[in-house]
């Protein structure tokens, strides 16, 4: 790669926002996850019952995750609204815009009908507000990395970028906190305040998206007039290869957590091997963990580049694949917590780490938003209905089956990762330090 290709990743010192920028970006992702995310953890203990009563626990399971899987399924067109506009009218309005359209959702859904109130009237409507919640969060994370990316330095772009990434795991912790503090209030209330109060969280990050600067490079690309009329379209023709290669690296993550996280909270439960308030706080504990570990996979990334952490990562998720079930099934309370910290701080977090600043390194600047976007977001389909298909193997061979497709996750991602270039490998590290001690450095002038 020649430094005119690395130029396109922005100043070589950063921007003297990079810190505001990645904080700001991450305070937006920390939300909607709080968001999106906690709509799992209520699918898992409490919709079944709420929107789907009259049936057995197993099919209101489904039905409820059949629910969280629509606002995975729409997630796509989300990253493609959201990449199109990104790389038309800046990443910006796009962070703006999603947090808003995020939190009218969420707040709504704390004031739907129950099933026992109005009928079928009441999933109907959770489908919808969960249709508009995946489209949001579709076209967030695009934008929020993108602009933590574009004003970071470049050689420590995977330790900004790891603090939007880190937001994920704050937004799961807060998400799975004030379900469990609101499992005291009992009936509808346990799940309905969580959802109710993530608007205070939503006007906190107004306030602060609102006052960061648009990306240096989206402003070169429009100065330079290079702006792609159809930036969905140009980067399907010109970087399929990629988008396919991105949808690989992702599923191993997002799908791997929808079995290890997602499912599980229902398996411990249906299983008698844990009650809600010790699946919470073992969420809790990892959640917490987790976003330490997320920006130290992220950070290493900027030494070791991006592939090699993808290799390791995915081959020990494989490997784990059996084991993690096996641990939990002891119904020991701090084996269930050493798997699910694992599970998430170690095989999901590392990934996600890497993938902060690897995704928008795979695209050219003009398509990036919609390239990395499409990556990013496609594979959310296959993590959506990840809970549904494994609720039907455990039912057909038990344990064993969402066990093996946990494994079979990590090994798409490996292959992925083996075909994928390395966009930070020691050829960019060392003209990244050239550039840097040739270029005098403004930003903290």
């Amino acid at each position: 790669m020649s430094k005119d290709a690395l130029t396109m990743r922005g100043p070589v010192h950063g921007t003297k926002d990079a810190r505001r920028v990645a904080i700001g970006s991450g305070v937006g992702a920390v939300i909607e996850t709080y968001d999106f995310i906690g709509f799992g953890t209520a699918a898992a203990l409490y919709f079944g019952t709420a929107f789907f009563p009259g049936s057995d626990p197993v099919t209101g399971t489904l039905a409820s995750f059949a629910t969280l899987g629509v606002g995975f399924a729409a997630r796509p067109l989300g990253g493609i609204i959201g990449g199109h506009l990104g790389d038309k009218v800046g990443r910006k309005p796009v962070l703006v815009a999603s947090l808003i359209l995020m939190g009218l959702a969420t707040f709504a859904i704390g004031l739907l009908p129950t099933y026992a109130a109005v009928g079928l009237l009441a999933p109907a409507l959770l489908v919808f507000v969960r249709i508009v919640q995946g489209l949001a969060f579709g076209a967030e994370w695009g934008g929020a990395i993108l602009m933590s990316y574009e004003h970071a330095p470049w050689k420590t772009k995977g330790k900004y970028t790891g603090i939007v990434q880190a937001g994920f795991p704050v937004g799961l912790l807060l998400a799975n906190l004030t379900f469990l503090a609101s499992t005291g209030l009992g009936g509808e209330l346990a799940w309905r305040v969580p959802f109710l109060a993530s608007i205070v969280l939503v006007i906190v990050g107004l306030i602060i998206r609102s006052k960061v600067p648009e990306s240096p490079v989206f402003d070169e690309v429009k100065d330079t007039g290079t702006i792609v009329k159809a930036p969905i379209v140009e980067v399907i023709k010109t970087d399929w290869r990629n988008i396919v290669k991105g949808i690989g690296l992702r599923i191993a993550e997002t799908a791997g957590y929808a079995v290890s996280i997602t499912y599980m909270i229902s398996y411990l439960n249906s299983q008698h091997l844990a009650d809600k308030t010790q699946t919470l706080i073992a969420l809790c504990i990892a959640s917490a963990i987790g976003i330490f570990a997320t920006q130290a996979w992220a950070a290493l990334t900027d030494r070791i580049g991006r592939r090699p952490l993808y290799v390791w990562s995915t081959a020990f998720a494989a490997l784990f694949a059996i084991p993690m079930f096996l641990l939990v099934n002891t119904g020991l309370f701090i084996a269930i917590i050493l798997t699910i910290v694992i599970s998430y701080a170690v095989c999901q977090n590392s990934l996600a780490g890497a993938q902060g600043a690897w995704f928008p390194e795979l695209f050219q600047a003009k398509t990036r938003a919609s390239g990395a976007s499409l990556a990013y977001q496609i594979s959310a389909m296959v993590s959506g209905f990840t809970p549904f298909i494994t609720t039907l193997l455990f039912v057909s061979f038990g344990w064993m089956g969402p066990a093996l497709l946990f494994g079979a996750y990590a090994l798409i991602g490996l292959w992925a990762a083996v075909a994928t270039r390395e966009t930070w490998g020691k050829r960019e590290r060392e003209l990244a330090d050239e550039a840097t001690k040739s270029t005098p450095n403004t930003v903290n002038a």
